[in-house]
């Protein structure tokens, strides 16, 4: 039992160091007005660990970078879509 214990203790002490700040970028064809990056921006802030967001009109495109311990592509395609905008990873 006090292995056990150990080993949690040692995973919680460790759990921080797995999580990286990633980057991604989305497509969001549907923008069709300059007003509509503002939207897809505040959408995408209030997603938990987004720590920047980027969102141009011009390339329809959210460039974002998150804590991927908190959040992931996924969650940040929902946002978009909720706002009405969806969206999918840019290659």
């Amino acid at each position: 039992m006090k292995k056990l214990f150990a080993s949690l203790a040692l995973v919680a002490v460790i759990a921080p160091v797995w999580a990286a700040t990633q980057t991604v970028t989305l497509a969001l064809p549907g923008m069709t007005c300059a007003a509509c990056p503002i939207t897809v921006k505040k959408a995408i802030s209030k997603v938990d660990g987004v720590s920047k967001v980027v969102v141009t009109f011009e390339e329809r495109e959210a460039v974002v970078t998150f804590d991927d311990a908190k959040t992931g592509v996924q969650e940040l395609t929902e946002a978009t879509e909720g706002a009405g905008y969806p969206s999918s990873v840019k290659n």
